[in-house]
């Protein structure tokens, strides 16, 4: 019998994973930045996360994804990790928290 995955606690590690991973050109979280836009779980533990880059042109558009793959795909509960990546709305600024307008000086 499988045990039942619990989704919330899933989502809260997936978050405190995510926030130990930084755009290297911007000392902020990419969580705190808003590229995650979103986290899809399903029954089984699988996740699909669809997130963006500050820019199309952003340097780091071939290693980010993989290592945000990597990292999720690290948490015991998760059996695999999708992300894709869209342009769709465009990211900037005011999609960054609070933390992030604060940490960057645009509070």
């Amino acid at each position: 019998m499988n045990k039942k995955i619990d989704l919330g606690k899933l989502q809260q590690d997936t978050i405190k994973v995510l926030k130990s991973i930084y755009d290297p050109e911007i000392p902020v979280d990419i969580w705190e930045l808003g590229l995650i836009y979103e986290l899809n779980f399903d029954e089984e533990g699988h996740l699909k996360v669809k997130m963006t880059l500050t820019s199309p042109a952003c340097p780091v558009a071939g290693t980010l994804p993989p290592e945000v793959e990597n990292k999720l795909s690290q948490i015991p509960e998760i059996k695999s990790v999708k992300v894709e990546i869209v342009w769709s709305p465009p990211w900037e600024k005011d999609m960054m928290s609070e933390v992030a307008k604060l940490e960057l000086g645009f509070l």
